[in-house]
């Protein structure tokens, strides 16, 4: 059974629906610990005063605002006490509304919600009622010491997920980017024709399965090698080049050609990752 970060109810209206909330997403980054340069000794960080070389304990210390360079404004733990949210257990559904008015960037963590005690018939009712819709419900809920705001939505008809959200002024609005965006690049009906050509050929559906973190699978194997001590010999890397200047409709007519060849390729090599991963399993 998954470990369970969080459990209430969602509420909407008068309705109230025992939930638990588990994490959907897996940490697979290789994490390395600070060792001496010969490895006999691993390293430690430590809090001091740069000017006078004295050691601090966590305990001893306090967190302060920099409002100019060297002028802080200290906030002591009481007063951060005044303002934090309660811990609630409740994920209150604001409103129903259509994914698609939800621009992506505004996602952040994805968490699976699962049934509470008694609180199958419910959760059934919520998930088919929003299926049946085609809404996702707009939340708030508290979290460790912070209010979140979260979408939940229905997924494969059976199930509920949920998304915590960015608020709307942390998103870097598209006005600080103007000036970056190349409005004035004149771009001609043809090399529009052969841009969209080239999208066609190489749209097809999403398999997630087909995608890799290949430097972190590499990683892996190095670290599995060196464990069993294999000698491992890496070739070394040449110069990287520059970017070559080239002709955008040449580049367009080549990219066609090579696209379908390439997209079969991407294909076999997606099967064959999945043959090895069941061979693996097995």
């Amino acid at each position: 059974m998954p470990r369970s970060l969080w459990s209430g109810h969602i509420a909407f209206g008068l309705v109230n629906v025992p939930v638990r909330l588990v994490s959907a997403v897996r940490d697979k980054s290789i994490h390395f610990h600070m060792l001496s340069k010969d490895g006999s000794c691993r390293l430690r960080r430590k809090l001091y005063c740069p000017d006078t070389g004295e050691e601090f304990d966590f305990k001893d210390t306090s967190r302060g605002y920099e409002i100019a360079p060297d002028q802080y404004v200290i906030v002591r733990e009481e007063e951060f006490e005044k303002f934090r949210p309660e811990s609630g257990r409740t994920i209150d559904i604001q409103a129903f509304i259509d994914l698609k008015e939800v621009d992506p960037v505004y996602f952040d963590r994805t968490y699976y919600l699962l049934p509470g005690e008694g609180g199958a018939k419910g959760y059934r009712l919520l998930v088919e009622a929003m299926a049946s819709q085609e809404r996702v419900g707009v939340a708030r809920f508290s979290m460790r010491q912070r209010e979140h705001l979260a979408a939940l939505r229905v997924m494969e008809n059976r199930a509920l997920a949920l998304h915590t959200m960015h608020y709307a002024d942390e998103i870097a609005p598209w006005s600080e980017m103007e000036g970056e965006l190349a409005l004035n690049a004149e771009v001609t009906k043809k090399e529009t024709e052969m841009a969209r050509q080239l999208i066609d050929s190489l749209t097809e559906s999403f398999e997630p399965d087909r995608y890799h973190d290949r430097y972190r699978e590499q990683l892996q194997e190095l670290i599995e090698a060196k464990a069993h001590g294999e000698e491992i010999v890496t070739a070394p890397s040449g110069e990287e080049e520059a970017a070559p200047v080239y002709n955008i409709m040449e580049a367009l007519k080549q990219s066609l050609e090579k696209s379908k060849p390439a997209r079969q390729k991407s294909r076999q090599s997606g099967k064959t990752a999945k043959s090895t991963k069941r061979r693996r399993a097995s």
